[in-house]
Order: C-alpha cells, then structure tokens, then sequence
C-alpha cells in the first residue's frame, strides 16, 4: 500500500538515491510545479519595520515536503535556471501589487538573479512590460553575487543604467565572501551591499568583525549605497550594527523565510489591512513558458 501511494504522489520514473528517497532536480521540480517563491522580511533597524523582502526560491515536494535550494539547484542545467528565474521576476513583480493592497505599498521586494541571465534574458524589457502601473510602485531590487557581476563589469552597467530608468536596482549579495577587494566598491553598479553573515556574527563582541563593518559601512555611504546585514540572531548584533549605521537587517531575529502567504498575513497584522480577494496565479505551475528565450 505504500508502494502504491508514493507512486501516486511522485511518479514512477523518477530517480531515486541508495536509500529510496526521490532524487528531486530545479528541471523536474519546473515541469512538476513544484516550486514556489518564499520571502523573508527585511527590517529597518532603526524603526523596526518591515521595508522589504527577499524572494527566495523553494520546492514543495508531495513525498519530502518543502526543500531549500541546496537540495534541487546543484547541477541545474542552464535553461531551466533561466527559466526559473523569469518565473520569480514575474512572481514578485505580481506579488508587490498584494503588498499595496494590504497597504504596505513601500515594501521594496527583491529577487536573486544570475549574472548570466542578464545576458540570456530580456529582464530589462520584462520588467519594462510587466512592472505595475502604480505611481506607488518603489521598484525591484534584483540581487546578484559580487564575484558573478565582477567577470563582466561593462555589462553590469548597462544593465543597472536601464535598471534604474524602471526605478530598479542591483544589489550585491553577500558582500565579502567573493574575491573583490573594498577598493573596487566603486566600479560595482549597485544601489544596495548585503553584507555577508560572516562579517555580522558576533560583531558585538569580535573586534575584528565590527572594525570591517564600520569599514564596510563608511564605503557603502560614501558611495550612497543602502547597506543590509544578512543572517542577524540575535538583538546585540542587531543594535551594534544600528550603531554602526548599518540601514537595514535581515535575519532569523526578526523572521524566517516563510511562505507567501505566510508573508502577505504578517503584512496585515502590521497594516491591520486584509488582503482582497484575488484571482490565484502561480508562475511555478507546470505551464508553458512565460516567455521563448533567446
């Protein structure tokens, strides 16, 4: 009877590892529609509100339930990373008009997007045609790693110049864990440093930590860059890095990443505005493509 169920629940081909547990990849996740776009709020540090949200990718799998990225993304083939990330630039700029409709229209949400993608994908057009109408609107925050966008600085310009025409912006994931030094902070093309969690973790008490935040932070001002801490835990790394004038924190401290609907009910407890009725659309179902790629 097992046997039977799980067959109904996955399918008969698919593979399975030494201990019978299905093999899950991104390209049967995106014909299966399993995936789904979670958010994790980002707050303001100084007035503890929500401002914003980073998309992040997951799979809701019939049989092992929900999995982060590590568990289907290694060994993606190129296509279907294209793909999946048109499907999300698709989702969070639909998602922003469920945010204004709460009454959070300020929420500035943001998608991790690979450097390759702004080669292979119209993104500038996409978001140009799709973005919503609203004077409200604060734009889309498109986040790429530092050591990605560094192979090809002349594209990332070009790219961030049509960006910031559509009231967009790139940010640069993870600072600090690629291979740039602080001096080449100026010819990156962001708007937004994520500082990367090693730098945060017990900055309250590592003296080195908090030297290379103050350093970090003094740069990102200078060169009128908003400054995010990733992977905050707990309230004195929170106040150090407010006292160190660091923008915006994002972290278990203040929130997982939860799942949509998880997030559009956080907004309207802090709105005390629900949410209207809306037509149900999942850019992950198993449907055509959005879009034929180049």
């Amino acid at each position: 009877m097992l046997t039977k169920i799980r067959s109904l629940l996955t399918r008969d081909d698919d593979e399975r590892d030494e201990n019978g547990r299905p093999k899950v990849t991104l390209e049967r996740a995106l014909k299966r529609g399993w995936l789904e776009i979670w958010y994790q709020p980002k707050i303001d540090l100084s007035s503890r509100q929500i401002v914003g949200a980073e998309g992040l990718i997951r799979v809701r799998h019939p049989e092992l339930g929900v999995l982060p990225p590590g568990a289907f993304l290694p060994g993606a083939g190129k296509e279907a990373m294209l793909e999946m990330t048109e499907r999300v630039i698709a989702s969070a700029l639909r998602d922003w008009e469920d945010c204004a409709l709460i009454g959070a229209p300020k929420i500035k949400l943001a998608v991790n997007v690979p450097a390759d993608a702004f080669v292979q994908l119209p993104i500038t057009r996409m978001i140009r045609e799709d973005r919503p109408r609203s004077a409200e609107w604060p734009g889309l925050i498109l986040e790429v790693t530092e050591d990605q966008v560094m192979h090809d600085l002349e594209v990332a310009n070009e790219v961030a110049a049509e960006l910031r025409r559509q009231n967009c912006g790139l940010a640069v994931d993870d600072f600090g864990a690629g291979y740039s030094s602080l001096a080449r902070l100026r010819q990156l093309p962001f708007t937004e440093l994520k500082i990367d969690r090693a730098y945060v973790i017990d900055c309250d008490t590592d003296k080195t930590n908090a030297g290379m935040l103050e350093t970090i932070v003094e740069l990102a001002k200078r060169f009128e860059l908003k400054t995010v801490a990733e992977g905050i835990e707990t309230p004195h790394e929170s106040h150090k890095l407010q006292g160190l004038g660091c923008a915006v924190g994002q972290g278990y401290l203040f929130a997982k990443p939860m799942a949509k609907d998880d997030f559009f009910a956080k907004l309207e407890r802090y709105t005390g505005k629900k949410r209207p009725e809306r037509r149900a659309w999942n850019p992950f179902s198993a449907a055509p493509r959005l879009r034929t790629f180049p």
